[in-house]
């Protein structure tokens, strides 16, 4: 992976990014590769009561602080949360422009089988707008309906521990199962069984260009 100094990640939402592919972002960060974290939405909408609207501008810069994302490396859009279908056009503006600006080397997204709409919408834009940049679909077990583990990025304990302080800063998505030490833990060590070491997260591979 050492040709991949440029890596983009792709988050329909915040928290998407640290959930499917937080592991391998601090390992990136550790490696001293240039990482970038573009979110589309804040998810206003989706809020639980009795908390601030913008919660989620907030957690995603403490979450990005965690993972090592530099400020200026982290891209908030402000995309209405399910709606994303509504926006294709204006999202795919937004990821060409992405690719011009930044030309990365590699870009983590959704995978295309994630039952979100949202998600989907990403999966969809991302691969017309990357369609010459080797892309990764990173796993969401509880959106995916169908998930090939072709790919795998070895991870040590160090990682996933930093996956799961970056998640823990999301106070307002506690109550999801999957926001769940336990649940997260094993769920790495599963995929490190699968490529024979003790961590791993693995990927649908989308395109792959050797350059």
């Amino acid at each position: 992976m050492t040709h991949f100094q440029k890596i983009l990640i792709l988050g329909p939402h915040t928290d998407d990014g640290e959930f499917g592919c937080g592991g391998t972002i601090a390992r990136f960060v550790e490696e001293k590769r240039e990482v970038y974290y573009a979110t589309f939405s804040l998810a206003e909408e989706s809020v639980p009561e009795g908390l601030p609207k913008d919660i989620l501008f907030t957690e995603v810069q403490n979450s990005s602080k965690v993972l090592g994302i530099k400020d200026d490396h982290l891209l908030i859009y402000r995309y209405p949360v399910r709606k994303f279908a509504q926006y294709r056009q204006e999202i795919l503006e937004d990821l060409v422009q992405l690719k011009k600006d930044l030309d990365p080397d590699l870009v983590l997204m959704p995978s295309p089988h994630d039952l979100h709409q949202d998600h989907y919408t990403i999966a969809v834009e991302g691969l017309r707008a990357f369609k010459f940049t080797s892309i990764l679909g990173y796993e969401m077990p509880w959106n995916n309906i169908n998930f090939e583990t072709r790919s795998f990025i070895h991870l040590q304990e160090r990682h996933i521990d930093i996956k799961l302080k970056s998640v823990q800063c999301y106070r307002s998505q506690t109550g999801r199962k999957y926001a769940n030490a336990d649940f997260i833990k094993g769920w790495a060590k599963t995929r490190g069984v699968q490529c024979g070491v003790d961590f791993a997260e693995t990927f649908e591979v989308i395109r792959w260009i050797i350059r």
